[in-house]
C-alpha cells in the first residue's frame, strides 16, 4: 500500500470512530502487517495536514481521536444548546487531590481539605466517570483508594498524568484542574463556590444542599 492510501484510510477510520483508536486498533485496518511506528509516523503527517483546521487530531490516554479545537466551541454549541454544567470548588478540590495525590483514600482527601468531604462530592465524581475505587488501603476498615480514570484523561485531553502541570500548593492544583474541566466543557462551564460554612475546629460533613445542588454531571 503506498503512503498516500495509508494516510487515507487511516485518517477516514480515525474520522468515523465513535472511540480513541489504539495503533493496534488502526493496524487492524490492514491485510497486509503494517509497522506501529509507519502508523505513527503517518499519524503525525495527518496532525500536521490538520494543524490549520478547525478538527485536531490528539493522542490520549486510550489513543487517537479527532476532535474540535477549543477555538470552534462557541460555534457548535448553539447547534446543541444545553444548561452550563457547573461544579462546586469542593469537587473541584476533591477531583485535583485525587489526580495529584493517587491512590488516596477519602480520610486523606479530608486531610488535605480541612473539611469532611460529602457522599454527594464523591458520588458525582465517580458518576461522571472521573474516579473509581482502585483497591483498598490495609488500614483499620480498609478504606476504599480513589483514582482518576482513563476517562477523565481522555476528556481533560492527557495522554498520562505526567501531562498535569507540576504545582506545589493544593489551590494552585484545582485550579488547573478547573481550567481543564471548563475547556472541556465549553466556555459556559463554571466552577462556583457554594460550600457550606466549615468549622475551624474539626469541619462537619459539606451540606449537600450547599456544595452539590447546583452541580450538573454531563448527560
Amino acid at each position: 500500500m503506498n503512503p498516500e492510501q495509508l494516510k487515507l484510510v487511516l485518517e477516514t477510520a480515525l474520522l468515523c470512530a465513535s472511540e480513541p483508536m489504539t495503533i493496534n486498533d488502526l493496524r487492524r485496518l490492514f491485510v497486509e502487517e503494517v509497522p506501529a511506528e509507519d502508523i505513527k509516523n503517518v499519524l503525525t503527517e495527518i496532525q500536521a495536514d490538520w494543524s490549520e483546521k478547525g478538527m485536531e487530531l490528539l493522542e490520549l490516554a486510550t489513543g487517537w481521536r479527532f476532535q474540535s479545537r477549543l477555538s470552534m466551541r462557541e460555534f457548535l454549541d448553539r447547534l446543541t444548546p444545553e444548561k452550563p454544567p457547573r461544579y462546586s470548588r469542593a469537587v473541584m478540590e476533591t477531583l485535583a487531590i485525587i489526580a495529584y495525590r493517587q491512590p488516596v483514600t477519602r480520610g486523606e482527601i479530608e486531610e488535605i481539605r480541612g473539611v469532611t468531604v460529602s457522599s454527594n462530592v464523591v458520588k458525582q465524581l465517580e458518576d461522571r466517570g472521573w474516579i473509581e475505587v482502585v483497591g483498598h488501603k490495609e488500614t483499620v476498615g480498609r478504606p476504599g483508594l480513589y483514582a482518576t480514570t482513563r476517562d477523565f484523561l481522555d476528556d481533560l485531553s492527557l495522554t498520562s498524568l505526567q501531562d498535569l502541570p507540576i504545582l506545589e500548593s493544593a489551590e494552585a492544583q484545582a485550579e488547573s484542574v478547573a481550567q481543564r474541566v471548563m475547556e472541556f466543557e465549553g466556555d459556559a462551564a463554571q466552577v462556583i463556590d457554594v460550600e457550606a460554612k466549615e468549622s475551624v475546629e474539626g469541619g462537619s460533613e459539606e451540606s449537600p444542599e450547599a456544595s452539590d445542588s447546583n452541580d450538573q454531571d454531563k448527560a
